[in-house]
């Protein structure tokens, strides 16, 4: 009974040193792509200090950069406690095996004084002779062999509970200096996070007596931002009654409604496995960009510099290195493409009833109709000549309702 529950113990002590070995691999995953993050993001943040741009687009920067630091912090936070759990997993493990250990010494070195009292061969040789029957004589000698064999058991028992112990101590060993690294880089961190801060505060003070004009020039440009996104709204309806005329035709379906519907795709057999392979990898697409960092999220939000005036955005604004290209985040169909205004274009892929919208693209590299890869390039992100900043505005639709792109990308 004793033996089952060190077995059940055993396992499941293995099981959960597997799991959070796997979320550790996974924070260690987050914490590198969140330190690219922020090279890139203070890269390009002296470049537009270098290029004397607006003080709003380093300020801007400079809370994303903030925002990126912070996650990090929280990273640092679940890995050292994650590390705690490990070492108190260990600790249970290895006292354990010290108990294992000294019942199997005492039980050991019983049967050693045993053997020592009944170790000459006459004695042996009295308790085979002093035997009723043959039968007998044979079960003592089967059970001499097998004391024998238990003693030679118990002594390799003992020889493999110790290395295992020696290399539970050794594990133990490391993960309390990795847990001292990790709180060591939290405090690092969290110097640099407030000097960051000091810094934006200074930044925010610098334009105070501009604040009217500031706030002026962000409603103009929410307006505008408003603006586009009504027109693409009205672009996606349109793509999606063509999508459904051509449907209806191609499937020889007359009803009106499947024709002419401009809010919900109508779904082919092979448009329905496209729809659900996409929900399929909701959480781990591919971002849109090789390289970036969220500089704008989805949704209302406050603004960066001005936190009294609330904006909204039906995608994620993404900042990257100028010359970027724009990728597909999954295999899909070019549904539509179009020119929002001289320097801003814009391509929809389809991916049975989901939409992907790339925006703010200086050339596109695909056409209408075209069958896409994920990750294949469909054009180049604009550089805005006035701010420095190269950004692209994703989004994700399911029919002609608006997503949140961050809970279907890769650790966004």
């Amino acid at each position: 009974m004793q033996k089952s529950v060190y077995i059940l113990f055993f396992l499941f002590c293995s099981t959960l040193v597997l799991a959070q070995t796997e979320a550790q691999k996974k924070l260690e995953q987050r914490k590198a792509q969140l330190l690219e993050e922020i090279r890139l993001n203070e890269r390009i943040l002296q470049e537009n200090k270098k290029k004397e741009k607006s003080v709003v687009t380093v300020i801007q920067q400079q809370k994303a950069k903030i925002e990126l630091r912070e996650k990090l912090i929280q990273t640092n936070e679940k890995q050292a406690k994650l590390l705690s759990d490990d070492i108190y997993t260990n600790q249970v493990k290895i006292n354990q095996l010290n108990r294992e250990l000294e019942i199997l010494k005492e039980d050991y070195a019983n049967m050693i004084v045993k053997s020592y009292k009944s170790r000459s061969e006459r004695s042996r040789a009295m308790f085979l002779l002093s035997s009723q029957n043959f039968t007998q004589a044979y079960k003592r000698i089967q059970y001499m062999k097998q004391y024998a064999g238990h003693r030679k058991n118990q002594g390799d028992e003992i020889k493999e509970k110790t290395t295992e112990l020696e290399v539970y101590n050794v594990k133990l060993g490391a993960l309390k200096v990795e847990k001292e690294k990790v709180i060591k880089e939290q405090e690092q961190e969290k110097l640099v996070l407030v000097k960051e801060k000091q810094e934006q505060e200074k930044l925010v003070k610098s334009i105070k007596k501009d604040q009217k004009k500031i706030i002026a020039d962000i409603k103009k440009k929410q307006q505008e931002a408003n603006e586009i996104d009504k027109k693409i709204q009205r672009l996606i309806r349109e793509a999606i009654a063509a999508e459904n005329k051509k449907t209806a035709k191609k499937e020889g379906v007359k009803t009106k409604s499947t024709g002419t519907s401009e809010t919900k795709i109508v779904l082919t057999a092979e448009g329905k496995v496209e729809s659900d392979n996409f929900k399929a990898n909701r959480g781990s697409l591919p971002w849109p960009v090789e390289k970036g960092f969220v500089s704008l999220k989805f949704g209302n939000q406050p603004h960066p510099v001005q936190p009294s005036l609330i904006v909204h955005s039906n995608g994620v604004e993404i900042t990257t290195e100028q010359g970027s290209n724009a990728r597909a985040v999954f295999g899909g169909t070019v549904m539509s493409i179009q020119i929002l205004s001289p320097v801003n274009k814009l391509v929809m892929i389809k991916h049975g009833d989901f939409i992907t919208v790339y925006q703010n693209l200086e050339t596109i590299s695909v056409s209408k109709g075209d069958k896409v890869n994920i990750k294949q390039t469909i054009g180049r992100i604009r550089t805005n000549e006035s701010t420095g900043k190269t950004a692209i505005k994703f989004s994700v639709l399911q029919n002609d309702t608006f997503l949140n792109p961050q809970s279907w990308l890769y650790n966004m």
